[in-house]
């Protein structure tokens, strides 16, 4: 191996092991970038990760959630391994299953949730919006919303536009034939 390749992998692995989280082991990926190994480290929220991560092991944690943004930072990010943790599938896991469906949706496959109850054993990417909880979203009421006072005031438009038009009817002079 040339002697600038071993001085550039010996760099790589000096930066891994400056940004590693604490709780997880680094390492300099050969095609640049870093795999960062959480696995089964008892994880109950994600740490702070690097910037160059490329390979993501969070794997036998006890993750409930990711919270939004988690991943945004991380550009190089190609495999990450989420399977055997307790995902509670709410409003929690949205940003998770949604940035699954676009970047790994073999992925999203695999996960299970653990609760909340009705979610219990189903893939995240098998459950509606509803099912995960409605996430406080709401559409506003319409002041339309059907009832007796939007009947009647149908009644009314439609009895106004009725009444315009015999005026319009009643007011246009009928061309009479002219005698020739």
């Amino acid at each position: 191996m040339p002697a600038w390749m071993a001085l550039l992998l010996l760099w790589a692995a000096a930066e891994a092991s400056e940004d590693c989280p604490a709780a997880c082991a680094c390492r300099a990926l050969n095609t640049m970038g870093l795999q960062v190994d959480c696995s089964g480290r008892g994880l109950e929220a994600l740490p702070a990760l690097p910037a160059p991560t490329r390979q993501l092991l969070l794997t036998n944690n006890s993750l409930r959630t990711v919270p939004p943004g988690a991943f945004d930072h991380l550009p190089q990010l190609q495999d990450l391994d989420l399977a055997h943790n307790p995902w509670r599938c709410d409003c929690g896991l949205v940003y998770l299953r949604l940035w699954l469906e676009d970047r790994a949706p073999e992925q999203l496959r695999r996960l299970r949730c653990a609760g909340p109850s009705h979610a219990a054993g189903r893939a995240p990417a098998q459950l509606s919006g509803s099912e995960l909880g409605g996430c406080g979203w709401s559409l506003r009421e319409s002041w339309a919303h059907p009832g007796p006072w939007w009947d009647a005031a149908l009644v009314v438009v439609a009895a106004l536009g009725l009444a315009l038009l015999v005026s319009l009817l009643c007011t246009v002079p009928v061309p009479r034939a002219s005698p020739r």
